[in-house]
């Protein structure tokens, strides 16, 4: 397939990356959508997402439309006549009337191996369910939420330390070698696009702030999936004495004591070791509020007295 005329939709960094891989290949991208500013910071400043900054540096037409149900948005996307919309993490739905207005129709690059974890968290839910893999899927765009037919899918092996952010990563790695050829090769792909079976779908719920507090009823590993998921966006955490504590590293461990869960067991320059439903957890790095996060190690020289074996942190299962 020869170069095509495109438009661009997408909104995070995950999507600028993606928008990055296509600068220096055949095809010209005639404009790029993206979400309106947000406020941001101590001043709530209106602060342009990472594509919109992206494009803007290389001088490309950029729409932010706040939705593209109207007529007049629908308008202005069918008067840059592209072959292909092409959505990366935008956040924003697509009408039906606006996945007819590329001659080739609308490509979504997504975050997981389709059908699972369709929807909009499929990292975290993947890292939250333990799963030893996940990719992403170029998906022809249909009505459904992440229901089209898929034309390319690239595996990328989910690591026992991985985190929110070094799993997005892996898969930014693999979105950006798996798009430019699937541009290079739309027509041999779309004509064997494979169907998705509803059978084996799950769904990526957005995570919730409530899912970030910490149940030290849970067994270690469950706890650690939930730290490594929450990393960069909602980190887990529980309290020390009314002190709210991020956790940001840890591992499972065995663990041989009647202890409650929520109870510290040692704290030293190795790490805190906190007593869950099953197994234990080594804290190795944490975050109070309004500070940097620190080692263990820092934290026993600046307040020690804020964490000592014996203490129970609180959380739901911790209560009496």
């Amino acid at each position: 397939m020869g170069p095509l005329n495109l438009v661009f939709a997408g909104t995070p960094e995950f999507a600028a990356r993606h928008l990055e891989s296509l600068l220096d290949g055949p095809h010209r991208i005639l404009a790029v959508y993206t979400q309106p500013d947000r406020r941001a910071g101590r001043g709530k400043k209106l602060v342009p997402g990472p594509v919109k900054t992206l494009a803007l540096q290389h001088g490309m037409p950029v729409r932010q439309p706040v939705t593209l149900k109207t007529a007049e948005a629908q308008q202005e996307l069918r008067d840059f006549q592209p072959d292909l919309l092409v959505v990366v993490a935008y956040g924003l739905l697509l009408p039906e009337a606006v996945l007819q207005i590329p001659r080739l129709g609308c490509i979504n690059v997504h975050a997981s191996l389709l059908p699972r974890w369709r929807g909009a968290a499929p990292v975290e839910r993947a890292l939250l369910a333990g799963d030893p893999e996940t990719g992403v899927t170029i998906m022809q765009m249909d009505a459904g939420l992440d229901t089209g037919a898929m034309l390319l899918r690239k595996t990328v092996p989910i690591e026992a330390d991985d985190t929110r952010v070094t799993l997005e990563q892996k898969l930014v790695r693999a979105g950006t070698e798996a798009l430019p050829y699937a541009l290079d090769h739309l027509d041999e792909l779309q004509s064997r696009g494979e169907s998705q079976d509803d059978r084996d779908s799950t769904y990526a719920r957005k995570l919730e702030k409530e899912e970030a507090l910490i149940d030290w009823r849970l067994p270690a590993l469950q706890i650690d999936r939930q730290i490594r998921a929450g990393i960069g966006r909602l980190p887990a955490y529980c309290l020390a004495d009314s002190t709210r504590l991020r956790i940001l590293e840890a591992s499972p461990e065995p663990c041989q004591d009647n202890a409650h869960p929520g109870e510290i067991l040692s704290f030293d320059r190795t790490g805190m070791r906190v007593r869950c439903g099953e197994g234990c957890l080594q804290v190795r790095r944490i975050q109070l509020p309004g500070k940097n996060p620190v080692s263990i190690a820092d934290l026993l020289n600046a307040r020690q007295d804020l964490l000592q074996p014996g203490l129970r942190l609180d959380s739901p299962g911790t209560a009496d």
